[in-house]
């Protein structure tokens, strides 16, 4: 049994009670004892679900190109009207490949270096213009 309580124990804590409510009173403080622990629980779900949802929105948030979900788009996938995930003539937002950044970069290795640099400063190549 949980606690350590032993059968005996509820017996004694039933005829206590027994005594101090009275036999008409028991029904009823049993009744309220169970909507107290149901509406106990029903908040506490909707607690956990309240914060589970803010740890979404937190997380959609924090990601880079993420959007709130829309009916349509998934991900950075734009879907035609109709038209299920996976089909092959899905149009992407953004078409166009990412500018460079700007800096001057190793043809050899890919090292940032400074934009007047002409040797690289990771593996001392000479970079081309």
């Amino acid at each position: 049994m949980p606690f350590g309580l032993q059968p005996w124990h509820l017996v004694v804590v039933l005829i206590v009670a027994l005594i101090i409510f009275g036999p008409s009173r028991l029904p009823q403080l049993g009744r309220s004892m169970g909507t107290f622990f149901r509406d106990l629980r029903a908040g506490a779900r909707d607690m956990s679900n309240g914060f589970k949802a803010s740890m979404e929105d937190s997380e959609t948030a924090k990601t880079p190109g993420a959007q709130p979900s829309q009916p349509g788009v998934q991900g950075n996938v734009v879907l035609k009207t109709g038209e299920a995930p996976g089909v092959s003539d899905v149009k992407t937002e953004n078409d166009k490949a990412p500018a460079p950044a700007p800096g001057n970069f190793c043809t050899s290795c890919g090292a940032p270096n400074p934009p007047l640099a002409t040797f690289c400063n990771a593996c001392g190549k000479k970079i081309k213009d």
